[in-house]
C-alpha cells in the first residue's frame, strides 16, 4: 500500500495535522496512518556552504581569492538538528512513500526549508503543496482538499533560493573584501557586512553623528497660574500664528528663542486679568493591536528591560515547552477570519485571574467578525501571538511577565474603545494666549483590562479642569519664565532600534522599491534580535544600560563603505530592490538566472571597488591639523586610518583600544603633550576604562593612569599648585587630583607609606570633586545614580562609603522598604546584591584599567604605514576599583 509523506515545519504543526486528519499512531518522531506518513523539520535543517574544493580558509582572505562565486552551492547539515534530517531522509526514501506533501509554513522560508530537505535527499518523487494560513482543524482539512502542485509554487521556490544565495554571496564577499582591505597594513581585522546588519548599523551611526554634532539652544517658556471662582489652573503661553518651519525640528508654539521677548510677556501679563474661552469634545482611543514578535520585543524592552533576544527566547519557551502561546516568530498582528469560532474556547480556558474580563467579553458578545482583529489579508506565514488556552504551570517570573503581556493584549483587543472628554482652554491676558488642556477618562473600555497600567500605550489622562462660568474672567495669580535648552536625539535602545528596523522601508526614496518592501523593513521579526546580538558580538555596538552605542569600528565601516561608493550595503535600498525583484520572480515575471546574474555583477563590483583603493586614499570628511608634526614640523593630515605627517613617517592611529580620537583631541595632545582623561576606551574583555594620553620621549602616545613611569619613582609629584581635597581616610595626609585618580600624597614617591587611591570614574559614573570631598569629610558621598554594572550592563544607584574595617571605599545601597507582611530583613546597604558584587569599589588598589604599576614605553610602538601602535593594547581594566 502506497503512502504520501507530509513534512511540516515544526513538530507542533505536525501534531495539529495529525489531530485534524485523524487515524494516526505515533512512531517516535513521526506519525503514520493508512494513507500518510507525517513528520516535521525543526526549522532550518541545512545551510548553504561553498563546496570544499572551492573554499578558502579564513587565514587566506585576500583579494587574490576574491570574488568567491562558486559554480554551485553545497548544503551542509546544521549540527544541532542533524538527527531530524536523517529521519526525514529515511522517510523520503521509504519504498512505500510515492509522493511528498510540503506542509511547511506558507511563505518563502517555509518553501526553502522543504526544498533544501528534498534536494539533500536527492528525491524525484512528485511533490504537492499544502498552503495554510490558519491552523484550525477545519482549515487543515480544507487545505488537504485543495493541494497545490509543485509547478504552482515554482516562482516562490526560486525566489526563496535566490534570496538565500544572494545573501550568502553579498555577505561572504563583502565581509572578506572589507576584511582584506582593513588587513592590508598587517594583522587580521575581521570586518563583517551584511544586507540587513550593515544598513541597521548605518541607522545607528547616523543617529550618533547627529548627537555628537548637536549644539543645544537656549529657549524660554512662560507659564502662569490663573484664578477663577472655582479655583486655580495652570496655562502656558503659545504663539497662535505658529507654523512649523521645515528647517527647525525643535521649534514649537510655546518656545521663545529670545529671553527679552519672554521677559516682556511676563511683564506685560503679570497681575493682569484675562478672558477665558474653551472647547470641550469627546474622543475615543482604540485598543492596541495584537502582538507580532517585534511589537512584543519593543514592549518587553521598554517595560522590563528585556533584550530582543531574551524576549524571543522566553516567547519560544512559552510556545514550545509550556504550549501556552502560539508561534511567536510572526510579523502579523491579526487572526485568521475563521478564528472567530475558536476565540471563545480560548477565552473560557484562560487562568482565573483573567476570568472576569474574559467572561465580560463572552457575555456581551464582543467576539464577532472585525477586520481589525480577524483579517486574512493581514497574515502571511503566521498569525498574531495569542494565548492558546492551555493552563500555564511552573512559569518563571520572566515567563509570566511575557505571558501576562500577551494575554492582556488578547483580552483588550475585544473590548470597546476607551472614551475621553478633552477640554482645550485658552486664557488671553493683554492679547497674549495661554493654553490649558484637560483630558478626563469617561469610559475605560479596553483600559479596564490594565487597571493601573493604563499608561501602557500612551499618556495618562491629564485630569479635569476647575470649571469656568460663561463670561467669567480670570486673575493672573502667578507668572514665571522657565529657561530650558534643546536636547539631542535620544540614542537607540533595543525597543527604538527594532522600530527603526521595522520602519526602514519608509526611508527608501524609490516608490516601487518602497512598495515592494511592503512595510517589512530590515530583517524579519525572527531575525532582528539576532542581528542586534551579532552587531554586539562583532563590537560594532555596545550595550550601556539600555542604550545601544555604535563603536569606532562602526564609524570606520560606514566611512569605508561611503568612501568606496558601496552604498548598496549601507542603506535599505538594497533590501527594497531585492524584494521588488523577488516579488516579480514569484509572479513569473523575472527568471532565476537574471536575478542571480545581477547579484554576481554586484558582488564583483563590491570586490573591485575595495581592490582599487588604499586606506590613505579613502575619501571622507577629513581635515588638516593645525599642530605641526613633533618630529619634522610638517603638516599632519587625517585619513581613513591615521593622522599622518606629509613630511615624514610620523603617524598616530585614529582608533586605540576601541576608541576613535577626534581631531581636536590629537591637536591638544600634540600641542600640550597630553590630553584627557578620556572616556570610552575598551580593554580586550570589552570593559570600559578611562585614561589620560601623553606623549612619551619618542613623541608617541601612551596611556597615563596617574602612576609614575619606569624610573620616575625617585621623586614624589609636586602638588604645591593644588589645594588638598581633604584628609586621607587611611593616613590623614592630603588627597589630590592626580591623572585619572584621587590619590593620597603619601602613595607616590620613593617613600610610599599609604595606598589610598580612588578613580575619578567608577563603572562609568564620574566622581566629581565635590563628591570626593564629601567622602573624605563625612565618609560617604551623595546617592550617585549612573553606575553601570560590568556584568549585567544595567544602571544602578549607590553611595560610595568608607569601609574602615576593610580599609577601602565600597558601595552602599539604599535600603529597600519591606513588603507588607514580610519578615524584617537586614538593610540592603549591608550587602551588595548578586548583580552588584562585581562592582565593588576598592580604594586600596590601583585605578581601574591599570593592572601594572606603570605605563611601559614598550606599550606603544612607533607607528608606520604598515603597523598600528601597540597603544591599542590597553592594560586590563579591573571590574570596579575606585
Amino acid at each position: 500500500m502506497t503512502k504520501q509523506l507530509i513534512i511540516a515545519e515544526k513538530p507542533s504543526v505536525a501534531q495539529d495535522i495529525a489531530r485534524a486528519l485523524g487515524g494516526f499512531t505515533r512512531q517516535g518522531d513521526f506519525f503514520e496512518s493508512d494513507d500518510f506518513v507525517l513528520s516535521s523539520a525543526v526549522g532550518h535543517l541545512l545551510e548553504l556552504a561553498v563546496p570544499e574544493e572551492f573554499e578558502v580558509k579564513r587565514g587566506k582572505w585576500s583579494f587574490a581569492n576574491l570574488p568567491m562565486i562558486p559554480p554551485h552551492f553545497a548544503l551542509n547539515p546544521i549540527e544541532k538538528s542533524a538527527e531530524r534530517l536523517r529521519l526525514l531522509t529515511r522517510l523520503i526514501k521509504r519504498k512505500d512513500v510515492t509522493g511528498l506533501i510540503n506542509a511547511c509554513d506558507a511563505g518563502r522560508e517555509g518553501e526553502l526549508i522543504f526544498t533544501y530537505v528534498a534536494q539533500h535527499a536527492g528525491t524525484s518523487k512528485p511533490i504537492q503543496r499544502l498552503w495554510l494560513q490558519s491552523m484550525t482543524a477545519q482549515s487543515i482539512r480544507d487545505g488537504f482538499l485543495h493541494l497545490r502542485t509543485a509547478n504552482d509554487m515554482s516562482g516562490l521556490r526560486e525566489a526563496a533560493m535566490c534570496r538565500a544565495e544572494s545573501d550568502w554571496l553579498i555577505g561572504i564577499n563583502g565581509t572578506r573584501a572589507m576584511t582584506a582591505f582593513n588587513s592590508k597594513s598587517g594583522g587580521f581585522h575581521l570586518t563583517t557586512v551584511g544586507r540587513v546588519q550593515t544598513p541597521t548599523l548605518s541607522l545607528m551611526v547616523e543617529r550618533e553623528e547627529r548627537i555628537r554634532k548637536f549644539k543645544s539652544r537656549d529657549y524660554w517658556e512662560v507659564e502662569a497660574s490663573f484664578g477663577v471662582a472655582a479655583g486655580e489652573y495652570a496655562g502656558r503661553w503659545f504663539d497662535e500664528k505658529f507654523k512649523k518651519p521645515e528647517d527647525d525640528e525643535h521649534a514649537t508654539a510655546p518656545r521663545i528663542w529670545d529671553k527679552a521677548k519672554a521677559d516682556a510677556i511676563h511683564a506685560k501679563c503679570a497681575g493682569k486679568p484675562g478672558t477665558v474661552e474653551e472647547e470641550s469634545r469627546p474622543t475615543t482611543q482604540l485598543s492596541p493591536l495584537l502582538y507580532d514578535l517585534t511589537s512584543l520585543q519593543r514592549e518587553a524592552n521598554g517595560r522590563f528591560g528585556f533584550s530582543a533576544r531574551t524576549t524571543l527566547q522566553i516567547a519560544q519557551a512559552l510556545y514550545e515547552k509550556h504550549k501556552v502561546l502560539t508561534y511567536p516568530r510572526t510579523d502579523a498582528r491579526a487572526l485568521p477570519e475563521d478564528y472567530v469560532a475558536t476565540v471563545p474556547g480560548i477565552l473560557g480556558a484562560l487562568p482565573d485571574v483573567y476570568n472576569a474580563h474574559a467572561t465580560e467579553i463572552l457575555k456581551r458578545g464582543w467576539v464577532k467578525p472585525n477586520k481589525r482583529i480577524f483579517n486574512n489579508t493581514k497574515i502571511s506565514d503566521h498569525f498574531a501571538i495569542i494565548p492558546t488556552g492551555t493552563e500555564p504551570k511552573n512559569l518563571t517570573e520572566a515567563e509570566h511577565k511575557i505571558y501576562d503581556l500577551v494575554t492582556k493584549r488578547f483580552l483588550a483587543v475585544f473590548f470597546p474603545a476607551a472614551e475621553f472628554q478633552v477640554t482645550v482652554r485658552i486664557t488671553r491676558v493683554e492679547n497674549e494666549a495661554f493654553k490649558t488642556e484637560g483630558k478626563v477618562l469617561v469610559n475605560s473600555g479596553w483600559m479596564a483590562v490594565y487597571g493601573k497600567e493604563v499608561a501602557l500605550e500612551g499618556e495618562e489622562a491629564t485630569g479635569s479642569l476647575v470649571p469656568v462660568k460663561a463670561g467669567e474672567s480670570s486673575t493672573t495669580e502667578d507668572i514665571r519664565v522657565k529657561a530650558s535648552v534643546t536636547k539631542p536625539p535620544a540614542r537607540y535602545n533595543e525597543a527604538t532600534l527594532l522600530s527603526a528596523m521595522e520602519g526602514a522601508g519608509k526611508l527608501v526614496d524609490d516608490e516601487e522599491l518602497r512598495a515592494a518592501m511592503g512595510g517589512r523593513g530590515l530583517g524579519t521579526p525572527a531575525t532582528r534580535a539576532q542581528i542586534i546580538e551579532n552587531l554586539i558580538a562583532e563590537t560594532y555596538i555596545l550595550r550601556e544600560g539600555r542604550e545601544l552605542i555604535p563603536t569606532a569600528k562602526a564609524f570606520s565601516l560606514v566611512t569605508l563603505l561611503k568612501g568606496l561608493g558601496i552604498t548598496e550595503l549601507s542603506s535599505a535600498e538594497l533590501t527594497g530592490e531585492w524584494e521588488f525583484k523577488l516579488a516579480q520572480m514569484e509572479k513569473g515575471l523575472l527568471t532565476r538566472a537574471d536575478f542571480m546574474g545581477h547579484i554576481e555583477a554586484m558582488t564583483r563590483e563590491i570586490v573591485e571597488r575595495a581592490k582599487t583603493y588604499d586606506s590613505d586614499t579613502i575619501p571622507g570628511d577629513f581635515g588638516i591639523l593645525a599642530a605641526p608634526c613633533p618630529k619634522c614640523g610638517g603638516v599632519i593630515r587625517e585619513n581613513y586610518k591615521k593622522f599622518q605627517c606629509s613630511g615624514c613617517e610620523y603617524a598616530l592611529w585614529k582608533i586605540v583600544a576601541g576608541r576613535q580620537f577626534e581631531p581636536q583631541e590629537i591637536e591638544t595632545l600634540l600641542t600640550v603633550g597630553k590630553v584627557g582623561p578620556l572616556l570610552g576606551f575598551r580593554n580586550k574583555m570589552g570593559r570600559a576604562f578611562n585614561a589620560e594620553i601623553r606623549l612619551n620621549d619618542d613623541k608617541l602616545p601612551e596611556f597615563d593612569f596617574g602612576q609614575p613611569r619606569d624610573g620616575e619613582g625617585s621623586e614624589a609629584p609636586d602638588f604645591s599648585d593644588q589645594t588638598s581635597l581633604g584628609a586621607c581616610l587611611k593616613c590623614g595626609a592630603g588627597v589630590y587630583e592626580h591623572g585619572t585618580t584621587y590619590t593620597c600624597e603619601k602613595s607616590l614617591g620613593p617613600e610610599k607609606s599609604c595606598d589610598f587611591r580612588s578613580g575619578k570614574v567608577i563603572l562609568q559614573q564620574p566622581i566629581e570633586v565635590e563628591q570626593m570631598q564629601k567622602l573624605l569629610t563625612t565618609g560617604k558621598t551623595d546617592l550617585l545614580r549612573n553606575f553601570v554594572s560590568s556584568r549585567t550592563h544595567r544602571k544602578f544607584s549607590a553611595f560610595l562609603s568608607w569601609d574602615a574595617t576593610a580599609g577601602k571605599v565600597s558601595f552602599e545601597f539604599e535600603p529597600r522598604a519591606p513588603k507588607a507582611g514580610a519578615a524584617e530583613k537586614k538593610p540592603a546597604a549591608a550587602k551588595a546584591t548578586a548583580a552588584e558584587k562585581p562592582a565593588k569599589a576598592v580604594a586600596a588598589k590601583k585605578p581601574a584599567a591599570a593592572k601594572k604599576p606603570a605605563v611601559k614605553k614598550a606599550a606603544v610602538k612607533k607607528p608606520a604605514a604598515a603597523k598600528a601602535p601597540a597603544a591599542a593594547k590597553a592594560p586590563r581594566a579591573k571590574k570596579a576599583e575606585a
